[in-house]
């Protein structure tokens, strides 16, 4: 571990590279990644840094070990592999976010369809309302490796409900208050995609009315589970 990490956050980030390490293979369970693509990261609690999934690396061979520890400006700080080719914009999410604990990115197949026509998924299933609290919204195109794709994200997602956005004929990225929340906005983002393109087989779905998304959203938020 390099100086930039102190013995105060040193517990942390073992924890959380177990953690985010763990939850790449909840990507793969659920259908969300093909071959090396995706990543899954998150923010270290007291430090100004993150981890996430090192670049071009195999699902299989993934080790809590070989997750990569960045700063907010996407500087490697530990770890011998480099960071994967989408830490600017996970970076960047987290500098202007900063009650986002964890960012995922998938090129989940019917999502990615969505992100393809530049069309939001419209909110027709309480489940959506219930996750997303409306429909999920398209982010502009911008190309990878700078910190483009996180000003879309963030520029899209600032002062929505939804914690997932379809970047436009690129992908879906979550946020959440920590990587396992965003890693269920990405599973739920692709179940709600799919069976939204299905309805749409059978005919135009139907609209749920914005009083009730706010209702479904407020409960679900608020009052489902345990608490």
């Amino acid at each position: 571990m390099t100086p930039s990490v102190t013995s105060a956050v040193t517990d942390g980030v073992r924890l959380l590279r177990e953690t985010v390490c763990r939850l790449h293979a909840e990507l793969v369970r659920y259908g969300l990644v093909a071959w090396t693509a995706g990543n899954v990261s998150g923010r270290v609690p007291g430090a100004d840094l993150f981890v996430i999934k090192p670049s071009g690396v195999s699902y299989d061979d993934l080790t809590p070990e070989s997750i990569v520890v960045c700063d907010l400006d996407g500087d490697l700080v530990d770890g011998d592999l480099a960071p994967s080719s989408d830490t600017a914009a996970h970076a960047y999410v987290y500098r202007e976010m900063p009650h986002v604990g964890g960012v995922v990115h998938t090129h989940s197949t019917y999502a990615s369809a969505w992100a393809a026509r530049g069309e939001p998924i419209p909110c027709v299933l309480t489940a959506m309302a219930d996750e997303f609290g409306g429909e999920i919204p398209v982010g502009p195109f911008a190309l990878i490796g700078g910190d483009d794709i996180g000003r879309g994200v963030v520029g899209t997602l600032r002062g929505h409900r939804s914690p997932a956005v379809l970047m436009r004929n690129h992908g879906v990225f979550t946020i959440g208050a920590d990587p396992r929340a965003a890693v269920k906005a990405a599973v739920m983002c692709e179940d709600v995609a799919r069976t939204v393109h299905v309805a749409r087989q059978l005919g135009e779905p139907l609209p749920i009315p914005q009083t009730d998304i706010d209702r479904l959203h407020d409960r679900y938020q608020n009052v489902y589970g345990q608490r």
